[in-house]
Parts: structure tokens; C-alpha cells; sequence
């Protein structure tokens, strides 16, 4: 006894065991906070404090300009360094929440004398927010079973790699926040539930306006959350408590998101919404005929409800149909479609399929986004499926349809990752206790007894729980190998500064990247337009502070196509159309030096399908940049279209006299594997003026209109 009380804290000693499980609980969830932060913090400590990827240079510059010049400024911005000649009303179009969040920190961060630039606020303001997201997805848990899961689910999130490729330093995009927005309307719409309190109703319309002002991913939660409300209108659960949650969060959550500008009247009008505004219409009606029943006889509440009920189908389907063919309510958009058809965009808006994101998931992706989560989610669903609540219907429809989306669009693999992790927590939770429960009993039956004591239809209890929780217990510290693994490996190098491995072992650091922009931003005009594939269109804005004419925001299908046709024209051809935009610069990145993949070669073909989507581009055939045989191929047996259009000739000018490996001839392609096919040709209408140290971009300038007689 001694001994014991020597190696325990007296002051822990003095506290009762309920403050002692609190205090226990506050430090497992400040650990997992401090792990989900820490290990977000890698592309931090191995490369200077950058902003990761495309989108978060937008935000980042956006960030900048409403921190400077105040929020009215901002709200009413015309940007016209982007999408010229068009311009773009960036207030009007962006969802603000990010730049707000992140203003608010600073300004708050400089009212109490802590100086910092807004540039690391933007850096670390996805880690922070990991953090809070740990917290809130242990109180969601918590909810939906107890808090032992709850702190497995939030162990397991802290450091789940499908989000942290969202949410590591630099990565500074809506997702960084949007998830913990997503999960806090989760936990107040079980709260809601359970209790048929206003006050968290209210709390959830909150949260919700928070996240419409973060993501466009707010149409899945005003999606889920009505289709919720309808399974327990049919499983018989519906009740008062669901009626006020429902009915506070809706009207209320409508009105807020309607005021961000983006958003607009789009909760009355799209196709997108309808499904809310319906449900919303059923819980009156449903409130109402409670009403009726109970005021009634059973036969003139049965007349009475049929024909009421026959009325109101009509008028809504008529209704209904009327404002869908009128255009007053807007048809679904294409990345909605392409939810439902994956093969939608493909063979109707190119712009959307030739994104990454926006691509079928593969089987291997799962795996090594969320490693043993992938076996233990059926099993925390099945502990769902056993103990059937208004709340576990709730996650359970939350994974299943979160399973379908991450399957159709690699991007939503971030929706799946925390009920991922909430549903594996409540499995591995529930397997611990049962199988702990089993071991204490055997110990105790050890003490007590002195003596084995066996279940005649349980022979082997002691050793079954040994071996499940050994087992679990390897699992776990495999899962925590992996997560470190992939993080390091996969998400902590932001993309603008690539990285490498030399024969030796040592590392490689391609900063081509920074160098063009650089480059761009001291020896070109300010009012220089620069063409480029809308891949790096915000990154030029931003880091170059030069003019471009499409970029992320893909809005203007016409425009990046006009774009896509001067790529796949013959110079001459592309040259009219540069002149027609006012070009200046081209910029091209180009990977066959350095056997960097993701170059414009390798997304010439979108460029192509982009550019003959529209009237202006039907000359422009994809057949004809393939060979008879249909191979895309960059050598001499290449199509004669492919080698003499520009975006071929800015790739490869002069590359047809450089060696790139030993035993191969001039002109070696290391990504596409070739000797390209057109090596001695000279640029008419341009005129290289810039290339960086590993050609991974190349930049030239548009030639002046010859003079007259000249």
C-alpha cells in the first residue's frame, strides 16, 4: 500500500474518481490535439513556411487584401488581374468564411501586441483547426455512444491521413476548416435531437451558416440532415423533438446562408435544396395531421386525410414541375450530376473531369488513406446497427453515403475520413470493452478464489480476451506507423517545391516554380498578360502579381476553352487567337527533363477536349491527335497535328539537342519514355524568355506584329 501511494500523486489520490476520469479524459484529448497538430507541422520543418498547391494561393492573396484594405473593400473587389478581359467580382463569387476566420486571428493576435504576418496565420490555421476538429469529433462520439469511443474516434482523427492531406501546414483551403465546421453542425444537430432544445437548434443554424460560409460542401449536410428527418418520419420515430430541431435549424439556417453573397437565393431556387425545402413541407404537414388525429374520429380523419393528401400530391408535382421547366428553380450543376453518373462529366463538361479531384477513387486509395479503418468501419457499423437510435441512424446514413461519394470523387474522401474514424471508434471501443470486461472477470475470479474459475460455454475466456486485445493493440500501432508514414512521405511536401531522391540517397529540391514567378514578377510589365493553363493560374496572380487569363476557378467554360484552342492550334492559328486576348507570356511546365509527370503534355488532352467543346473550338478533334492505331505518342511515329501544334513546340523548343540519360539519345523524354519526334524546329510568333533551372517551366514572349514592308 505504501509503495502504491508512493508512486501515485498525493493530489491525485485526494480526487474523487469521477474527477479523476475527467482529468484523465482532458489529457488523452489535449495529447491527441497535440499529435494533431504536430503531425500536420512536417512540411513546416522540412521546407520553409510555404502555402501548398493551386487554391490556396487565391485565398492566401484574397486573405491579404481584406486584412489590408477592411472587409467592405473586399466584399466589393473587382479583380481585374484575373480572367482577362473579364475581371471577376471576388466578393460575389468565393465563400468567405476562410479569409474571415483567418483576418479575425489576426486582428485579435495584433490587438494583444502578438505581431505575426498574416502569411503564417494562413499556414498554420488548417493545424489549429485539426486540433479543434479532435475535440469536436470526441464530443460527437461521445454523443453516439460513450466517451471511451469517443476518445478512440478522436485519437484515431488526430493523425487519419485522408485529413491530413487537407489540413497539414500550408495548406490553406476551405477544407482546412470546413471539416471541423462540418462535424460542430453534427454534434448540435444530435444535441437537437436528443433534447428538442431551441437553444441547440439555434447553436446547429449557427454552425451550418458557419459552414456555408467555408465550403460549397454545405449541400451535403442540408442534403443528410433532411434525409435523416425523412427515415425517421418513415421508421415510425419522428416526434415533437424532431419537429422543432428540424423546423429551428432549416428556417433559420436558410435565412443565414442566404446572406453570404455566393449563395445568394439558391436554398429557393436550385434543384440542390429541394430536397430540405420538401422535408421542411412534410414536417408541417406531419405536425398538422398529429393535430387533425387528434381532434377527429378515425373514419373523418381517414376521408379527410386521403383527400387532402391527393390534393396536395398534385398541386406539388404540378407546381413543382411548372417552376423546373420555367427555369425559376435551377437545374442540379454538373458536379452534382457527376455524383449520381460518374461518366457525366466525362462525356458532357470536360473542364470538371479533367480535374484530379474530381476522379473515381481507387481501391488502393482507401487503404492508404485509412489503413485498418477500412476493416474496422463495418464493425463499428454493425454496434450502430445493434443498438438503433435516432443518433446512430443518423451516422450510420452519414457513412454509407459518404462511402458513395468518396467512391465516385477522390476528392470527397475527406467527408469519409472522420466518420471513418467515429465509426471504427465506436467498433474498437466497444471490442475493448467487451473483451477487457472478460479478462477483469478472470483476474478477479484469480484473487478472489484462488482458484480458476470456468465457464463450462466459455472455456477459454481469459485467453480469447488476451489475444483479441494483443491483436487490437498490434493493430493500432501498425495504424500509428502508417499514419506517420504516409504523412511524411505523401502529404508533407507542398507542390510547389518538389522534391527528390539522388543515387546517393540524398534529397533533391526542384524550386522551379518560385523561380518563373519570381522571374515574371521582376522583368516583365506590371500590366503583362501571361497565358497559361488554368492549372496555374492563381499561383501566377499571386506569387508573379502579374495578369492571367483563366485560372482555378474554372467559371468561364468559352474563355478556358478559347485557351485550350490556341494550346492545340498550329502556331499561326494560336498566334490569332493570343493577339485576340492580348497575350504577352506564355508560360508551359514541362516535365521531360526531370521526368515530372504531372506536366502540360500530359494534360494536352484535356486542353483538347476543353478547346473543342465550343462552337469556336469544332475544328479541334481529338482523333487527330492520336495515330491510326489511337496511341498518343510524342516521337516520330506521332500525329503530324500533335508534333507541329504550340503546345508541343513551347515543350520541347531546343530540348531536341539535350541529353537527359546516359544511353540515350538527344531529345529523351523521361517521362513519356520516347525520343521525341519533332527535334529541329524554330518558333515563329514567340520567343523563349525564360527557362528555369530544370525546365520545368518555360516561359515566352508573344512576337510584335511585324512592321509594314518590313
Amino acid at each position: 500500500m505504501k509503495s502504491s501511494m508512493y508512486k501515485t500523486p498525493m493530489w491525485m489520490l485526494r480526487m474523487s474518481h469521477e474527477k479523476q476520469d475527467i482529468l484523465l479524459k482532458l489529457m488523452i484529448l489535449t495529447i491527441g490535439c497535440i499529435l494533431s497538430f504536430s503531425t500536420r507541422l512536417f512540411s513546416v520543418l522540412r521546407f520553409e513556411s510555404v502555402i501548398h498547391e493551386f487554391d490556396p494561393y487565391f485565398n492566401y492573396r484574397t486573405t491579404q487584401f481584406l486584412t489590408t484594405e477592411g472587409f467592405y473593400n473586399f466584399h466589393n473587389w473587382f479583380d481585374d488581374q484575373a480572367w482577362y478581359p473579364l475581371g471577376r467580382i471576388i466578393g460575389g463569387t468565393i465563400y468567405p468564411g476562410l479569409m474571415i476566420t483567418s483576418a479575425v486571428i489576426y486582428k485579435t493576435l495584433h490587438f494583444l501586441h502578438i505581431t505575426i504576418d498574416i502569411r503564417n496565420v494562413c499556414v498554420f490555421l488548417a493545424p489549429l483547426f485539426s486540433s479543434f476538429t479532435t475535440i469536436v469529433t470526441y464530443h460527437l462520439t461521445r454523443e453516439l455512444k460513450d466517451a471511451a469511443a469517443g476518445l478512440v474516434a478522436a485519437a484515431m482523427i488526430a493523425i487519419v491521413p485522408g485529413y491530413i492531406s487537407r489540413s497539414v501546414a500550408g495548406s490553406y483551403d476551405n477544407e482546412g476548416i470546413a471539416i471541423f465546421c462540418m462535424l460542430l453542425t453534427y454534434l448540435l444537430w444530435i444535441k437537437s435531437v436528443k433534447t428538442g432544445s431551441a437553444f441547440w437548434s439555434v447553436l446547429c443554424a449557427l454552425a451550418y451558416f458557419y459552414m456555408v460560409s467555408s465550403w460549397g460542401g454545405y449541400v451535403f449536410l442540408i442534403n443528410l440532415i433532411p434525409l435523416h428527418v425523412l427515415l425517421l418520419m418513415l421508421t415510425g420515430r419522428f416526434s415533437h423533438r424532431i419537429y422543432v430541431a428540424f423546423s429551428t435549424v432549416y428556417a433559420i439556417g436558410t435565412i443565414l446562408s442566404m446572406q453570404i453573397s455566393f449563395v445568394g437565393f439558391q436554398p429557393v431556387l436550385s434543384s440542390e435544396h429541394m430536397a430540405a425545402f420538401g422535408v421542411f413541407g412534410l414536417c408541417q404537414i406531419h405536425a398538422f395531421v398529429d393535430y387533425l388525429r387528434s381532434r377527429l374520429s378515425a373514419e373523418q380523419f381517414e376521408t379527410l386525410f386521403r383527400s387532402v393528401a391527393l390534393v396536395l400530391g398534385i398541386s406539388a408535382t404540378t407546381v413543382g414541375g411548372l417552376l423546373t421547366v420555367t427555369g425559376k428553380i435551377a437545374p442540379w450543376t454538373g458536379r452534382f450530376y457527376t455524383l449520381l453518373d460518374p461518366s457525366y462529366a466525362k462525356n458532357h463538361i470536360p473542364i470538371i473531369a479533367s480535374v484530379s479531384e474530381h476522379q473515381p477513387t481507387s481501391w488502393s486509395s482507401f487503404y492508404f488513406d485509412f489503413q485498418m479503418l477500412v476493416f474496422m468501419f463495418p464493425v463499428g457499423m454493425y454496434f450502430c446497427f445493434k443498438k438503433l437510435t435516432d443518433a446512430n441512424i443518423f451516422i450510420i446514413m452519414y457513412g454509407m453515403t459518404s462511402i458513395y461519394f468518396a467512391g465516385v470523387m477522390v476528392r470527397l474522401m475527406l467527408v469519409l475520413a472522420p466518420v471513418m474514424c467515429i465509426v471504427s471508434g465506436i467498433g474498437i471501443s466497444s471490442i475493448l470493452t467487451t473483451y477487457m470486461k472478460n479478462l477483469d472477470v478472470s483476474r478477479r475470479d484469480k484473487v478472489k478464489d484462488k482458484k480458476k474459475s470456468e465457464d463450462s460455454s466459455y472455456p477459454i475466456k481469459n485467453e480469447v480476451a488476451t489475444g483479441v486485445i494483443l491483436l487490437l493493440t498490434l493493430f493500432l500501432i501498425t495504424y500509428t506507423t502508417h499514419c506517420t508514414w504516409v504523412t511524411s512521405e505523401a502529404y508533407s511536401s507542398p507542390s510547389i517545391v518538389l522534391s527528390a531522391r539522388s543515387g546517393d540517397g540524398g534529397r533533391i529540391i526542384f524550386d522551379d516554380f518560385r523561380e518563373a514567378y519570381y522571374w515574371l514578377r521582376h522583368n516583365t510589365p506590371e500590366d503583362a498578360k501571361v497565358m497559361s493553363w488554368w492549372d496555374y493560374g492563381y499561383q501566377i496572380t499571386s506569387m508573379a502579381n502579374r495578369t492571367i487569363l483563366v485560372d482555378n476557378n474554372t467559371w468561364n467554360n468559352t474563355h478556358i476553352s478559347r485557351v485550350g484552342q490556341a494550346m492545340a492550334s498550329p502556331e499561326d492559328k494560336a498566334y490569332e487567337i493570343m493577339r485576340e486576348l492580348d497575350v504577352d507570356y506564355v508560360l508551359v511546365i514541362f516535365g521531360g527533363m526531370t521526368g515530372y509527370s504531372s506536366d502540360d503534355i500530359n494534360k494536352f488532352l484535356w486542353m483538347v477536349r476543353i478547346g473543342g467543346s465550343t462552337d469556336r473550338g469544332s475544328h479541334i478533334k481529338e482523333h487527330d491527335y492520336y495515330t491510326p492505331q489511337g496511341e498518343f505518342r510524342i516521337d516520330k511515329e506521332g500525329s503530324p497535328t500533335l508534333l507541329n501544334c504550340l503546345m508541343y513546340k513551347l515543350s520541347y523548343y531546343r530540348f531536341g539537342s539535350v541529353y537527359t540519360e546516359n544511353g540515350k539519345p538527344t531529345g529523351y523524354d523521361r517521362v513519356r519514355n520516347k525520343e521525341i519526334g519533332n527535334k529541329d524546329f524554330q518558333l515563329d510568333v514567340l520567343e523563349e524568355a525564360y527557362t528555369t533551372q530544370h525546365w520545368l517551366v518555360r516561359i515566352y514572349k508573344v512576337k510584335d506584329l511585324q512592321n509594314r514592308g518590313a
